[in-house]
């Protein structure tokens, strides 16, 4: 049987995930206000973020920028199109890769979200150089689980 301190590596406030989990949600749910009223959910933001600075790309360079699977991002964008923000086409030189493009509505949609950026920076409570080591160190992370 192990030692009571061998359990140390199963307390909540040694771990790891659950910080960057619950920070997770709590950042995400900060957005809700902002994008409630353009009728989006957090994660129909991202992907317009990925458009607006990319448009006309794959399904799946876009599932790869924002870490979400097929089965994840084929019906967000199945909603999105419902809604009359992107178009989805399958590519003329192979039927199999499917481009997603920002119809009009999508690209003014941009126009209203612009100062959402700068709202969320007012809510967390980093300064500028802390933010910004945050950010390597989360990319850092990332990098290792994306090769």
């Amino acid at each position: 049987m192990a030692a009571e301190s061998d359990y140390d590596a199963l307390k909540l406030e040694n771990q790891l995930c659950f910080p960057l989990y619950a920070c997770s949600r709590s950042i995400i749910n900060l957005y809700t206000p902002f994008l409630k009223p353009l009728g989006l959910t957090y994660t129909q933001y991202i992907v317009f973020l990925v458009l607006w600075e990319q448009d006309g790309i794959t399904v799946g360079e876009l599932g790869a920028k924002l870490h979400l699977d097929n089965g994840t991002i084929t019906p967000l964008l199945k909603k999105m199109q419902d809604k009359g923000y992107v178009t989805r086409e399958r590519s003329k030189s192979d039927e199999r890769v499917v481009i997603v493009s920002l119809t009009d509505e999508g690209r003014a949609l941009r126009e209203e979200a612009i100062k959402i950026p700068a709202s969320i920076g007012q809510c967390v409570p980093l300064e500028p150089d802390e933010a910004a080591t945050l950010y390597e160190l989360l990319y850092k992370v990332l990098g290792k689980f994306s090769s």
